[in-house]
Parts: structure tokens; C-alpha cells; sequence
């Protein structure tokens, strides 16, 4: 650069005014205002949004409608998974503890603690529902594949899991056909069970039964046949007892020997109990501390659980009681099928140890399940069908069950009247290799 631009730079800067400088007192008041001005649109800001997120779902209830709910629980025989909470187990569940199950919960813990001494297991680890219980179970049994779960083919693991056991574990199902019709025996077992090392094969690592299963009571002593041969052969037993309270109730058995057979034992807490949610899985207690690594990683890790397990604890002291009742109305329902000329589904020989639910085929007296759910949706006071599952409950209204007989009594006289002849080859669908339960949207 020449030194003569240089000299005309430096003139020029010197040249310029000097730029009005703020008194201290004038910087601070501005700042302030304008700190002031923030704080009050971000106040703004806040309500605004704070506005955007408050819901009030309190006012999609009528006063009434809750105890219109309760009426239509009455009358479905959908499962009884619909069982609602009650005023009185609200309130006791509203005096459970408030910790985080995570770290500690002390009602969460002392209903484990007292699931497991129930069972006659050593721990017991509290779960959202029957199929994590059931998937955690297998997962946590099944450590270095190949391997597999031999089951019965109707059993709720491989029909009603959403395929979890090939997901979660990546496990083969190996699922059999009972001989008889009704539960698997230990010759079953024997038959089908994959041992050895054949590298062709998955080797079983666990039997899966199910206890009720179809709402039929599984034969206590051929479980213990089939549990003395896994364990001798090296095989986890397994048992979904999401209805083990039903057998307990109708056999006399109590929980603890029902589960003593089992390595690992799922309970279900809201189907026949009326919780409003979850089930207890138990076992030893190194089996229930990986189970507990597996349940967060499976997501299930929840917070403030006291309010679920009082609940539960409510429903096992005041509902287990009921169930006894709920097998007499069922047995109702079963005889008054009968009588009408519907086949009950299922082996005939075993109907004695059903306990809450009866799968029936109308077609031998000319009636479809569509015509069935319509004619019963159509009533005063309507009845929920699903098809050919008739689940009761411990909310099923006795005379929810005498109105279903008079809708399915009804229509059997009009198709015979309309000149219906009951057809010499049964049209069941109940033989052993096939699904009892056929869902009907109507």
C-alpha cells in the first residue's frame, strides 16, 4: 500500500465523529426493561402452551355412565378380561404406597412376596400382562440356541402372543395335538419331545402347559407325570396359569401344589381375579433377577406400580372367593345349551371340569352365530357375543345367562318351525385337531 493512501486512511478515520456513549444508568434500565420484556413474553409462552396440553377427560363422562358400563359388563360374554374395577377396590388401591417399582415400591414388593410364598417360589416379579409374563418366562429360560418349546397346538404361547416366541427368543414351537382330545400326557411328550444332538433338529429346552386351557382344568396328576420326565431328561417346565385361581377353586388344589410341578409359573391377575391390570411371574430367585434384566429391556420396567398391585391384592381377597359361583353359572349355561340341541364343543367325557367357559356350535339346530349376536344385540337390555366362546365372569349377570338361552331357544324354534331338520352328520367343529373358538363379526 502507498504511503500516500495510507495518510488519506487514517485522515479519514480521525475525521468521523465519535460514536454517543450510554451512561451506565441508561444501559441498566434498558437492560432491565428489556430482561422485564422477556420474562413476560416467555411467561406468555408458557400458558400458551400449558393451554395446548391440558385435557379434561372427566367431562366425556355422564354422571351415569359409568354404572352403564358396569350393565354392559354384565351381559358380555366376551372374555373376562372386561371385568371392571370397582368402586371399593379403587379405594383401597388408593392407599398403596408411592415408590418407583424401578428401584423400590414397598406395596409392589410385599405382593410379590406374597405371590411367591403362595406359589411355593422363591421370588416373584410383577408384570402388565399375561404375555410378557409368558414371553419373559421362555426368554429367560432359553439361553443358547438352538433350541424349542414344545406345547399344546392350542396353547395361548403360539396362538395369542403375536408369534413372541420366535421374536423375543428366537425359538421353534413345537406344538402337539393332544391324543385325547383334551391334554397333553406324558406319552404325548415322549412322542414328540426333540433330544440329543442331531444337528437337523431344535432341541426342546422347555415345556409349555397351560392350565386351564380352553377353560378346561388340565389333570394335576399327568402334570406331574410330564414334570418328573422333563426334569429328568433336563427340560424346564413352564405354566401358564393365567386361570390357575379357576383350578384352585373347583379342585381344591391349593396354588402352591398346583405350581410346585414348574420351574417358572405365570399368573394372571386380570381375567378371572377382576384386576384391572397385571400378572405375576415366579420362580427361583436367580431366575426372577434375569427375568427383572429382561422386563426392562422388554420395556415393562414401570414406575409407581403400588396402586396396580393393591388392586390385584384386593381382587385375590375378595373376588378369589367368587369363582366357585362363576363355575356354577357356567355349568348353567353349558346344561341349558344342551337342552336346546346346540352341541357343546369339545370332548364330551371332560365337560365336569370346565370352569368359565363353553364353546358351542348352534348349526345342529339351524342357527348361525351371526344370527345369534344379532338377535342378542337387538334385545331391551343388549348381550355381547363373539362367536362360539361364551366366557362368564364374576360381574356376569345370572340373568344375562338365562336371556342368551331364551335368544338361542328362540331361534331354534323358529327354524324348526321354518321346516329345519337337524342334519345326521353333526356339523361341529369341535374334533381335537381343530380351533373351538371361531370370532364372528356380525
Amino acid at each position: 500500500m502507498s504511503l500516500s493512501l495510507v495518510r488519506r486512511s487514517l485522515s479519514s478515520l480521525l475525521s468521523r465523529p465519535p460514536k454517543p456513549q450510554l451512561c451506565p444508568a441508561t444501559s441498566i434500565s434498558s437492560l432491565t426493561r428489556r430482561s422485564v420484556n422477556m420474562a413476560a413474553n416467555m411467561d406468555a409462552v408458557r400458558a400458551q402452551i400449558a393451554e395446548e396440553v391440558k385435557v379434561d377427560l372427566s367431562s366425556l363422562l355422564e354422571p351415569d355412565d359409568n354404572m352403564r358400563g358396569f350393565q354392559e359388563v354384565s351381559r358380555s360374554f366376551i372374555s373376562d378380561t372386561i371385568t371392571a374395577p370397582t368402586p371399593d377396590m379403587y379405594a383401597y388401591a388408593a392407599k398403596a404406597s408411592i415408590g418407583d417399582a424401578v428401584y423400590h415400591e414397598p406395596t409392589t414388593l410385599a405382593f410379590e412376596a406374597h405371590i411367591a410364598k403362595i406359589t411355593g417360589k422363591e421370588d416373584a416379579l410383577f408384570l402388565p400382562s399375561g404375555t410378557m409374563s409368558n414371553q419373559i418366562a421362555l426368554r429367560t429360560h432359553l439361553k443358547q440356541p438352538p433350541y424349542a418349546v414344545l406345547c399344546d397346538h392350542r396353547s395361548h404361547i403360539v396362538r395369542y402372543e403375536a408369534g413372541g416366541t420366535a421374536f423375543h427368543s428366537g425359538a421353534h414351537s413345537q406344538m402337539v395335538v393332544p391324543s385325547n382330545g383334551h391334554h397333553l400326557t406324558v406319552a404325548d411328550i415322549e412322542e414328540n419331545i426333540v433330544l440329543g444332538t442331531d444337528l437337523h433338529s431344535s432341541p426342546t429346552e422347555v415345556i409349555s402347559l397351560e392350565n386351564t386351557l380352553n377353560g378346561s382344568i388340565f389333570p394335576q396328576d399327568e402334570i406331574i407325570r410330564i414334570s418328573e420326565y422333563a426334569h429328568s431328561v433336563g427340560v424346564k417346565m413352564h405354566l401358564d396359569g393365567a386361570r390357575i385361581w379357576h383350578v384352585a377353586a373347583e379342585t381344591g388344589i391349593s396354588v402352591k401344589d398346583l405350581c410346585a410341578p414348574f420351574d417358572s409359573v405365570s399368573l394372571c391377575l386380570s381375567k378371572g381375579l377382576g384386576a384391572p391390570i397385571g400378572s405375576c411371574l415366579v420362580g427361583t430367585k436367580e431366575f426372577i433377577s434375569r427375568a427383572r434384566w429382561f422386563r426392562k429391556l422388554f420395556g415393562g420396567g414401570m414406575r409407581q406400580t403400588g396402586f396396580m398391585t393393591a388392586a390385584a391384592a384386593y381382587a385375590l381377597t375378595h373376588n378369589f372367593p367368587r369363582l366357585p359361583a362363576v363355575h356354577a353359572l357356567t355349568r348353567k349355561l353349558e346344561a341349558g345349551l344342551r337342552e336346546i340341541g346346540v352341541d357343546i364343543l369339545g370332548p364330551v367325557e371332560t365337560s365336569a371340569h370346565r370352569s368359565m367357559q363353553v364353546f358351542f356350535d348352534p348349526s345342529p339346530v339351524g342357527v348361525t352365530y351371526a344370527e345369534i349376536i344379532e338377535r342378542a344385540r337387538a334385545l331391551p337390555e343388549p348381550i355381547k357375543l363373539g362367536g362360539s366362546r361364551l366366557v362368564v365372569h364374576i360381574q356376569t349377570s345370572p340373568k344375562a345367562v338365562e336371556d342368551l338361552l331364551s335368544v338361542i331357544r328362540q331361534l331354534a324354534e323358529e327354524k324348526k318351525a321354518a321346516g329345519f331338520v337337524k342334519p345326521e352328520v353333526p356339523l361341529t367343529n369341535g374334533r381335537s385337531h381343530k380351533n373351538m373358538y371361531v370370532k364372528v363379526k356380525a
